[in-house]
């Protein structure tokens, strides 16, 4: 037992002594006498203990094990192909952002129905993606074994970012 420990229990060891005393005195006390009210002042000082004595009980209760943390692509390494795919970008609402996709690695949902995939793609470097024309593009999937059933060769999809559907594809060959 820690230093802090034991001198916790101390304390609630004589609060508790207190509060009897106090109830001991109010018990044998006149009505109305200033005794008596000394009395119920040693019993109140027991009363911010009991929150302690709560938080201890419920320190006691066994805890469930933490939730596992959600698969990502950080884990997956290095990029695996699962799907050949035909992306279409659609323009943006804002002209000035109607620019194209650069170089780099792109996170999305792939969304069927009301069903979607966690999904990746990259751009190589020196290539951009146009908006408005159809690029043909490698996709991993965070869940390939879930994910590959809903979408076979020729399944049309949307893709999420974030709350927008950015693009719309069809997937043109399954690679697994």
């Amino acid at each position: 037992m820690s230093t802090i420990q034991s001198r916790r229990k101390l304390i609630v060891i004589i609060l508790l002594c207190v509060a009897i005393a106090g109830a001991l005195v109010r018990q044998y006390a006149e009505p109305g006498s200033t005794t008596r009210d000394i009395g119920t002042l040693l019993m109140v000082l027991w009363v911010p203990i009991i929150g302690n004595v709560i938080g201890w009980l419920i320190g006691k209760i066994p805890r469930r094990a933490p939730p596992a943390e959600p698969v990502s692509f950080d884990a997956a390494g290095a990029f695996t192909p699962h799907l050949h795919v035909e992306l279409t970008l659609r323009p943006t609402a804002l002209l000035s952002h109607n620019v194209p996709l650069s170089a780099g690695e792109y996170r999305c949902a792939l969304v069927v129905g009301n069903q979607g995939f966690s999904a990746r793609w990259f751009v190589p470097q020196g290539a951009v993606l146009e908006r408005g024309a159809p690029h043909s593009l490698d996709v991993e999937l965070l869940t390939p074994d879930t994910a590959t059933a809903h979408l076979p060769e020729g399944e049309v999809f949307r893709v999420l970012v974030g709350d927008s559907f950015i693009a719309d594809g069809r997937v043109l060959q399954p690679r697994i």
